[in-house]
């Protein structure tokens, strides 16, 4: 049988998900900015994962705008990355 309703994320409820500073112990990728993507993407992130993450912007070495998504967990990186997506646009 179909759960209609979804678990609440404590992380979400305790205001805890997203910290201000990139943490040295989550692992990160860089995202080019081609769209206004920020909102979408923590959008997806927020609906689709559990754990803590984080999205600042950056400047690569190439003098380009960058999105740095990092998350706790490595292994929702690793989904991030395959089934975002929003990253087919980038």
């Amino acid at each position: 049988m179909k759960q209609l309703i979804k678990t609440p994320n404590p992380n979400n409820i305790f205001n805890i998900r997203t910290p201000k500073v990139l943490p040295p112990h989550y692992e990160f990728v860089d995202v080019e900015v081609l769209y206004n993507l920020e909102s979408a993407i923590k959008e997806w992130i927020t609906d689709n994962l559990k754990g803590k993450f984080i999205i600042n912007k950056a400047i690569s070495e190439h003098q380009k705008t960058i999105f740095r998504v990092g998350f706790e967990d490595g292994k929702e990186m690793s989904y991030f990355m395959l089934a975002c997506p929003l990253l087919r646009y980038t």
